[in-house]
């Protein structure tokens, strides 16, 4: 299997970027190693496919510089850099068949027919998909049409795979067979590749390093463990899964306040006495009976998610989130317990004052079940 070299390939350095006066990304600077499975992910507009398409050379920054190898880039046009990008509309040709699809870029390059054959050969089977190599592309399926343009990327020789979203037009079980087929591309090849994505399960899924993006800036970078289990501010602990994220005090080290009671945590370096945000996720909440709880509080709403029941519960206002497969109704009190390695502790941020608990979800489900009763 490929081994990954740790020296970056492509380098941004404090690009910035506007549109009719309007900042899309700010003073952004990210180094992708060779050989890596990047993904950059964030809600539409956050400028990931902005950052996508100025590597590829498609836009020009106004100011910062991209870096491929070392080497300044920002004049070079898109059709002379080492890399290739495949769109969501996977822009193959119609009027070609598959292997035609595939040679197109080589044939262009002017390579032999001898070289082009080989090539297409093995890039289609690269992609499963030599037995396709006489048919008309609209009679193949989405999930296909995709792996034929990946192979026609591939052929080319790229030294980076840019994909601008190109699962979202599949339907979920093609979706999911295909982000195994990237990852098994991705290490048979062990060509860099860059995912643009607003979804957060295919990026946990199939990357090395996750780039968390809003408003045109990086709010973090980190494997999809760290992102995951460690984030750094309440954007990120939102965006990635679901969270509950509460107002508390940092008492000392491994010392914290929320809810109106004290915990141990294993979180340190914070100051004392100092305002923070505690992030606790849904999955990690035990129920149990009100007295033996840490906290108690009301149930709102009940959620059949299939592999648990997603439960709104009410403490002292305060709407949390719990999933468990353990059967609620709504009325009923309960306890909850969270033990110390449950417990995020995360510097307070801009974001700390517009995502708060589950309000706003409980309220909704509350009148829809009003409306019907």
């Amino acid at each position: 299997m490929y081994k990954k070299i740790k020296s970056p390939i492509i380098s941004l350095e404090k690009i910035n970027i506007s549109f009719n006066n309007e900042s899309i990304l700010k003073d952004l600077s990210l180094a992708i190693k060779e050989g890596e499975f990047v993904t950059l992910l964030g809600p539409s507009g956050c400028g990931k496919t902005t950052t996508l398409r100025i590597i590829a050379g498609f836009l020009t920054p106004d100011s910062g510089n991209v870096l491929f190898r070392g080497e300044k880039i920002n004049n070079v046009p898109a059709h002379k850099r080492e890399v290739n990008t495949i769109f969501q509309k996977y822009a193959l040709f119609p009027h070609l068949n598959v292997y035609e699809n595939v040679a197109f870029g080589m044939r262009i390059q002017k390579k032999s027919e001898q070289e082009i054959e080989k090539k297409v050969s093995e890039m289609l089977k690269m992609v499963n998909l030599s037995n396709y190599i006489d048919r008309n592309i609209d009679s193949l399926s989405g999930g296909q049409q995709q792996r034929v343009a990946i192979a026609r990327a591939l052929a080319n020789n790229p030294k980076v795979l840019l994909l601008d979203e190109p699962l979202g037009a599949l339907d979920l079980k093609l979706r999911k067979d295909m982000q195994t087929e990237l990852k098994n591309i991705h290490q048979k090849t062990g060509i860099t590749f860059i995912l643009v994505t607003h979804d957060q399960e295919e990026a946990l899924s199939m990357s090395d390093t996750v780039v968390v993006m809003d408003k045109g800036r990086i709010q973090q970078i980190g494997t999809p463990e760290d992102i995951y289990n460690e984030p750094e501010n309440a954007f990120v602990a939102d965006f990635i899964g679901e969270s509950n994220i509460i107002d508390g005090i940092m008492l000392e080290d491994y010392r914290v306040k929320f809810s109106g009671r004290e915990f141990d945590c294993i979180d340190k370096g914070f100051g004392r006495m100092k305002p923070i945000d505690v992030v606790i996720r849904p999955e990690d909440i035990k129920v149990t009976t009100p007295e033996n709880g840490y906290i108690s509080g009301k149930v709102t709403s009940v959620t059949f998610k299939g592999v648990h029941n997603e439960i709104i519960v009410d403490v002292d206002g305060f709407k949390w989130m719990i999933q468990t497969t353990e059967s609620q109704e709504p009325g009923d009190e309960i306890g909850m317990i969270v033990y110390p390695d449950d417990i995020h502790i995360m510097n307070k941020s801009s974001y700390s004052s517009e995502i708060g608990d589950y309000s706003a979800f409980s309220d909704e489900f509350y009148e829809e079940q009003h409306q019907k009763s």
